[in-house]
């Protein structure tokens, strides 16, 4: 395959990604919190599923349709085995995968195990991919006026366990109450505080993340079910948790978490009330979609790829694109004008033979300080 057609190929991808970027699963709170019987590709295959349904208007046959390709970027997927991963993970999905959930009644709790994606149908000639969900799953999914929850698809797909995709769902739950009574009243102040700061018994973390009969000492049970699932979702998504152990005698016996929401530049928090911040954060988007854009089209990421700086897979990237066309390529302009781009290949040809390991985790970074301290070399070179 040569360098354009990767190109090509890339830019499709980022397309691609910049639209799931934007994408919203809206769960009713008893989905949220009820057993998900499924490990984590089922479960993201389902949240994926339920961000195409449109809620104003509901497919009236349960059905949606997704691309290979959407699924594909959404699970970051690149390798020649993907159509028979792809394949594996249908058939797990319907062969193991149901929700258990409990529901309070007027008289009582009420229990259902439901199969939520009982048909998917697919060919290996076409892109499209067809996905019914079962009738018994759809009032989880679109009745949804009161007691939902609404989070980003793109928080869940940098999660890479079922324990921090389920934690990552109940803790949107709480915010997103933290957030509605915060702006619209009708809650005492210690009430909305609560919200933001949820608190779960062990037992009922347990049968949530459907471990009651695993981790039965509590120091496995905290490393597994809430250290390793809170750095990631502190380091992906738009929140920030920390918790304290609540004892009751020598045991704990509950837990409590701490949730802020971070405002950053990367930031894919949605707040529906907030139209300001909405409006704002549009308009970041597209102007990153412009960095992005432009970055695809330029001379100087072919130049990275020739000279192994930049994988075809990095392209993915928006952020990275769109660092790398901010913050690296004017420079690269800067110094294509006192050297001329045969300047500028020289200088990346010496950066690849002297490209440190470490450099591999952040590039863009690692690119903009090598041109930083070349720079003043070439112009003090000139004066001489």
């Amino acid at each position: 395959m040569t360098i354009i057609t990767e190109i090509e190929k890339n830019k499709k991808q980022v397309q691609i990604l910049n639209e799931l970027s934007k994408r919203k699963v809206v769960e009713h709170n008893s989905l949220i919190t009820s057993i998900a019987k499924m490990d984590k590709t089922p479960l993201k295959m389902f949240e994926l599923a339920v961000s195409c349904i449109d809620t104003e208007e509901p497919p009236k046959d349960h059905t949606v349709y997704l691309s290979k390709e959407e699924l594909f970027a959404f699970f970051k997927v690149s390798d020649n085995d993907k159509h028979s991963r792809f394949k594996e993970a249908v058939e797990k999905m319907q062969k193991q995968a149901f929700f258990k959930i409990k529901e309070k009644k007027e008289h009582g709790f009420e229990f259902e195990n439901i199969v939520p994606i009982p048909y998917v149908k697919w060919t290996d000639y076409h892109d499209e991919v067809t996905i019914r969900f079962s009738p018994e799953i759809m009032p989880y999914l679109i009745n949804l006026k009161k007691n939902f929850t609404q989070h980003a698809l793109s928080d869940i797909s940098e999660l890479n366990s079922k324990h921090s995709i389920i934690l990552y769902r109940w803790l949107s739950m709480n915010y997103n109450q933290y957030e509605h009574y915060s702006n619209k009243g009708g809650r005492r102040e210690e009430q909305v505080e609560e919200y933001r700061n949820p608190q779960i018994s062990i037992r009922e973390l347990r049968e949530m993340t459907d471990t009651v009969n695993e981790y039965k000492r509590f120091d496995s049970l905290e490393a597994w079910i809430l250290k390793k699932p809170l750095e990631e979702i502190n380091a992906h998504t738009s929140f920030t948790v920390t918790y304290d152990k609540v004892k009751k005698g020598r045991s704990i016996d509950s837990i409590v978490f701490h949730i802020t929401k971070k405002r950053r530049a990367d930031d894919n928090s949605y707040k529906l009330e907030d139209k300001t911040y909405q409006e704002a954060k549009a308009q970041k988007e597209e102007s990153e979609k412009d960095l992005v854009f432009k970055a695809m089209e330029s001379k100087y990421t072919k130049l990275l790829i020739e000279n192994f700086l930049l994988s075809p897979y990095e392209m993915t990237d928006t952020a990275l694109m769109a660092g790398l066309q901010k913050n690296v390529y004017p420079k690269y302009d800067e110094l294509k004008t006192l050297r001329g781009l045969e300047g500028v290949k020289k200088h990346l040809s010496y950066v690849r033979e002297k490209q440190e390991p470490y450099s591999k985790g952040n590039i863009a970074k690692y690119l903009k300080k090598a041109i930083e301290q070349y720079l003043p070399t070439v112009k003090r070179q000139d004066i001489d």
